[in-house]
């Protein structure tokens, strides 16, 4: 893109989030991100190694405000009996002065953790919860 408008600038106050179907209005940040791993590969007669990607780690955060116990009933039980329970994520962020919107499907999700108790007086709650993913599939992208 040789220029851009700063209105075409997307802002995550656009952005959705779905659990299993579910619209998470009290969402306030999503994050996914995929970060390689890489092997070091010796080269002869080159002082710098070159680098053969050989796996992927697949990992994310959730804020939300806390106005509900959805975290706990929809994963308490199971985590309990042993069960990791798996899920899936969709984002949608569509600022309407874009050039188009972002949406992924984040499959095979697995939170990190199960916040039980947190709170603070004079405290608005909230959460932060990190996951793993399994895939993720591109619906739609931002394209100039």
């Amino acid at each position: 893109m040789d220029n851009y408008n700063a209105d075409q600038v997307i802002n995550g106050t656009w952005g959705e989030m779905w659990l299993d179907g579910n619209y998470m209005a009290e969402v306030t940040a999503l994050q996914a991100k995929v970060t390689l791993t890489k092997t070091a590969v010796n080269i002869c007669r080159q002082l710098v190694a070159g680098q053969k990607v050989t796996g992927m780690e697949l990992k994310g955060t959730v804020k939300l405000n806390k106005v509900s116990s959805a975290f706990i009933a929809n994963n308490s039980d199971d985590i309990k009996a042993g069960i990791m329970p798996e899920h899936t994520i969709i984002s949608n962020l569509a600022d309407p002065q874009s050039l188009g919107a972002e949406r992924i499907v984040l499959t095979g999700v697995k939170f990190d953790e199960l916040t039980l108790v947190d709170w603070e007086a004079k405290k608005n709650g909230e959460e932060s919860v990190g996951f793993t993913f399994q895939s993720w599939n591109v619906i739609d992208l931002i394209t100039s």
